[in-house]
């Protein structure tokens, strides 16, 4: 039987049956990589303070743990390019006026570039074998990735979203999935942004109008609905 999150925002978050016409839910840790992440990486290097973001990664392991004991499937994403930037479209290339671009050498290596040191996930939240990791050239996860096959394979129809940044690529990958069907749920303590006002207004847009784009809740209540004695049916 499918239960809730009573505590959801803006009104309570059904998570299905797997197998059922409704489908499964999984879990999309979103570009939690050690250049957006750690100190002394790319965005450090932009003038950020990442501290914010690493106060997560506890939040986002208690989840992976949870589904991982669950058997549920996860998803992992980085933001990354070919060692030769042809993914890479000029707009993205040329955007801004920093003095650090991607496929620069950065301090941990080549920004943004595929098999770089700062391009990977932090060991924390690192995946293991049967999870799926995916490089994304864009913002959401859904563009030129094998994402949305992924998740049809298997019957997910319910996706609960964490990582960074909340207002980039955790909002574009969450509104990419709410117009491919998908209903999505955003932990609001498993996301996080370099601006603290950004992360607050994305998850105020994201729930406007009656969920317009998904859900939100916190991670206890995520984990709590998840160990409950109706999940042990899903």
């Amino acid at each position: 039987m499918a239960i809730r999150i009573n505590d959801a925002f803006p009104y309570p978050y059904v998570i299905p049956q797997a197998g059922s016409e409704t489908g499964g839910v999984a879990l999309v840790i979103i570009d939690m990589q050690k250049d957006f992440v750690e100190p002394g990486g790319f965005g450090e290097a932009l003038g950020n303070e990442v501290t914010p973001l690493q106060t997560i990664i506890p939040t986002i392991k208690r989840l992976l743990d949870t589904f991982r004991a669950l058997g549920l499937p996860v998803v992992h994403t980085r933001e990354a390019h070919q060692a030769d930037l042809s993914d890479c479209p000029p707009s993205k290339l040329k955007r801004g006026n920093a003095d650090l671009r991607i496929g620069d050498d950065g301090p941990m290596g080549r920004i943004l570039i595929d098999g770089e040191p700062g391009n990977t996930i932090i060991p924390e939240l690192a995946p293991i074998t049967g999870e799926l990791e995916l490089t994304k050239p864009g913002k959401g996860a859904f563009y030129q990735t094998r994402l949305h096959d992924y998740l049809e394979e298997r019957g997910i129809t319910h996706l609960v979203l964490t990582g960074v940044t909340t207002e980039v690529c955790v909002q574009t990958t969450m509104r990419e999935a709410n117009d491919r069907g998908f209903e999505c749920l955003l932990v609001e303590d498993g996301t996080e942004s370099y601006f603290p006002a950004f992360k607050k207004a994305t998850l105020e847009m994201i729930t406007a109008q009656g969920g317009i784009v998904g859900w939100t809740a916190s991670a206890a209540s995520v984990i709590a609905a998840l160990t409950s004695d109706e999940m042990k049916d899903l």
